[in-house]
């Protein structure tokens, strides 16, 4: 059934691309969406490694949003900038006479290898890839046509987006972007700013500056008001509908250029609304008449829309839900900071990671490289953890898919919504129950019961998440559950040769679990017996 039906897609494929060399009509949305589904290389992968690095990963501390939160005395409600004012004085100046375009020009990204990069990526378990290419700073990461401030021409003088473009098509990583871009007026708004106490007070800040203002200095010849957009008060209708262009001109460029795989949103809905699925839709419609297919994935925050991927941040589904679908995570902040500490350690992540995939999630695991390009020690420590983990238990991994249901032994553990170092307005007014849930290395443990379960090529893996030496009863996978297990003639610990005795009755599943399974990590059990189905 799955041939006729993949010969059906390609059959559909080659019409719409003899419809385009006839027509010179590109196929839109609504008819792309009717014959799109996901890839095989994404749904097969369930790891993805993303690293969320710009000019705002200079600055050790100050928050995520350093660049917004410089030029605010009082940040309000978001506390996780609150440091980024001072940091900014005793490091940089003051806000009215070194700005964030400055923050920009010190950035050199001078220790920056991509492919070793991507190489201990791929080592580790990851199976693509995706780099952040404009934050809400409105700073663009590649070298782009419509946008001056950019890595090329300010900062590195790289083009980041490129060389991890090389890099990914190197080791054979599909690669993705992400944009974060379309809030950055709103986000801008306190580089209009000026000091309300102390010895500035009243003074503006560098936001508004004028290209007249860069004669004889290091930026001269560029224009403060691409990077932070015009003053306020100068704002017309026709500038903002100008900027809305200007972004999607350097989003089907982006797309283009670099031949991606994946386009990331954040925020939550198309960007700028029907700009951004025009982008979304010319990102299709140009992977379709390069490579004859639609192995491309739109994701973000996007009610509604059956051919987007749906991003859960910093949390996860409390169900297996019937499409795929991708959660990313962080260790600290999105930009690493020194000033927090982690919310993650090995374990924590294996955890979510392993619930994710007895959903139909991926994980897109953010690595916070500091700003010369490299991955801080303490993080790679626990990366290599990770590493070690996934080689082991690849078999219950890679090409999985849910059984009927995605665990056993429940045991009460309720998930927590923390939107401490967000835009904690934002997610209370657009976000969901699942966004921002996400455990960390503060919550409860699991139970040693408590387990999760994965089907691939017939096996069922069973993952106890928190293995402790003793007796393990499952009783999904008793002889009389109504999940049918049948008669299991076999079970095995990945990663070891040790024999596993077990017994199977009406009740359940009993496991002898060896007091070393999973060496403090999740352990991964292959249960052999009937041909286990997916859900």
């Amino acid at each position: 059934m799955k041939k006729i039906y993949g010969c059906i897609c390609a059959v559909f494929l080659v019409m719409i691309v003899s419809h385009v060399a006839a027509q010179q009509q590109a196929p839109n949305w609504e008819q792309l969406s009717k014959e799109y589904r996901f890839p095989k290389w994404f749904t097969e992968a369930k790891l993805g490694i993303w690293v969320h690095w710009g000019a705002q990963s200079l600055p050790d501390s100050g928050g995520g949003w350093y660049a917004r939160h410089m030029y605010m005395q009082d940040v309000g409600n978001q506390k996780f900038g609150a440091n980024a004012y001072p940091y900014h004085l005793r490091h940089f100046g003051h806000p009215s006479e070194k700005g964030f375009k400055d923050v920009i020009h010190e950035w050199k990204a001078e220790r920056l290898n991509t492919d070793s990069l991507m190489r201990y990526f791929k080592h580790i378990g990851a199976r693509y890839f995706v780099a952040l290419a404009s934050h809400h700073d409105h700073f663009d990461n590649f070298n782009s046509t419509y946008h001056a401030w950019n890595t090329v021409n300010v900062g590195p003088h790289k083009d980041i987006i490129g060389l991890f473009r090389q890099s990914a098509t190197k080791y054979h990583m599909p690669f993705g972007v992400s944009s974060h871009d379309d809030r950055f007026m709103s986000w801008w708004l306190p580089a209009f700013g000026a000091d309300t106490s102390g010895p500035k007070k009243g003074v503006k800040y560098d936001g508004y500056l004028t290209k007249a203002d860069g004669v004889g200095k290091w930026w001269e010849g560029l224009d403060p008001a691409d990077l932070y957009g015009l003053p306020p008060e100068k704002r017309t209708p026709e500038w903002i509908e100008s900027v809305k262009k200007n972004w999607l001109d350097r989003h089907v460029e982006l797309v283009t250029k670099y031949d991606v795989d994946m386009l990331w949103f954040d925020g939550y809905g198309f960007p700028y609304g029907n700009y951004g699925k025009e982008a979304s839709t010319k990102f299709l419609q140009q992977h379709l008449q390069k490579h004859h297919n639609l192995s491309v994935v739109v994701a973000g925050k996007i009610q509604e829309e059956p051919m987007v991927l749906r991003d859960i941040e910093r949390g996860g589904s409390a169900v297996i839900l019937p499409y795929p679908w991708q959660g990313t995570m962080t260790f600290t902040h999105w930009f690493y900071k020194k000033e927090i500490p982690s919310r993650h350690n090995a374990r924590t992540v294996i955890e979510s990671f392993t619930d994710m995939i007895s959903k139909n999630g991926n994980l897109l695991l953010n690595v916070e490289l500091l700003p010369d390009g490299t991955i801080p020690a303490d993080h790679k420590l626990i990366l290599d953890t990770i590493g070690w983990w996934m080689n082991r238990n690849k078999e219950a991994i890679y090409g999985s898919s849910p059984w009927q249901t995605f665990g056993d032994n429940f045991h009460g553990i309720q998930r927590k919504r923390d939107v401490s170092i967000t835009d904690a307005e934002a997610a209370q007014q657009h976000g969901t129950a699942e966004d921002f849930n996400e455990r960390t290395i503060k919550s409860p443990m699991y139970s040693n019961q408590e387990v999760r379960f994965t089907v691939n090529k017939g096996n069922l893996y069973v993952f106890v998440l928190n293995p402790t030496g003793g007796n393990l009863l499952i009783p999904a996978l008793g002889l009389t559950s109504t999940y049918h297990p049948g008669n299991i003639r076999k079970v095995s610990l990945l990663g070891s040769k040790q024999k596993i005795a077990f017994k199977q009755d009406e009740e359940g599943l009993q496991i002898t679990v060896p007091s070393e399974a999973g060496e403090g990590y999740t352990a991964v059990f292959k249960i052999e017996g009937k041909h286990f189905s997916q859900r």
